[in-house]
């Protein structure tokens, strides 16, 4: 049974998640006032478009990081663009693919860290080059995550350090906590691709 103080918080999880699959990969999606509004799927195209010049993106390994970005994360023929500590400031922008890498990554991470062999690293996570790919991968992410968390009861809900991620604040932060901020992680990352989508779809009046 899941643990009563955790089930609003997963239903947040599976609207916000619905909600950005459906605006990733159509038909339709919700509009937020319960009409089904058409769009339609993201192309690979639209999946790395670079709005600005230097973006981080996801990148064909063979081809190098791109600009202040000194790595690629992940594992595979793609990764995607990051640097060691400290971090190129400003932030560079991130296309819509490195972010929904960046949320996919996280998903499947912190599942393996609070229901799995807590032992996958960033370079265990294969990086996607193709929209739809990387839109599976992030539900393939999302689920694995729904289902580490239908298995907490209360008294882990409290535990500090409950998850083991190691790309946060996880080992200092009581579980619950960690529940919300990837529910809030979803919700303003899936904002932003919903606006880089508008961008494309608006951009030079096309």
């Amino acid at each position: 049974m899941t643990a009563p103080r955790l089930v609003p918080l997963v239903e947040q999880f599976d609207f916000a998640c619905e909600r950005l699959v459906g605006r990733m990969a159509g038909p339709v999606m919700d509009s937020g006032d319960g009409c089904a509004t058409a769009v339609g799927a993201m192309s690979d195209e639209e999946y790395l478009w670079e709005p600005v010049p230097d973006c981080w993106s996801v990148r064909r390994r063979a081809d190098g990081p791109g600009p202040r970005a000194t790595l690629l994360a992940g594992a595979g023929d793609w990764g995607r663009d990051a640097a060691s500590y400290p971090h190129p400031w400003p932030p560079p922008f991130t296309t819509l693919a490195w972010r929904l890498s960046h949320l996919g990554e996280m998903l499947a991470l912190r599942a393996d860290h609070t229901a799995g062999g807590h032992v996958l690293t960033r370079d265990d996570h294969p990086v996607r080059g193709d929209a739809a790919a990387a839109v599976a991968a992030f539900e393939e992410g999302a689920a694995a995550w729904r289902k580490a968390l239908l298995g907490i009861d209360d008294a882990a809900l409290d535990t500090i350090g409950y998850c083991t991620y190691p790309h946060g604040s996880d080992p200092e932060e009581p579980f619950i906590d960690i529940v919300w901020w990837v529910n809030q992680e979803v919700l303003h990352h899936g904002a932003e691709i919903a606006l880089l989508r508008d961008l494309y779809r608006a951009r030079r009046g096309k």
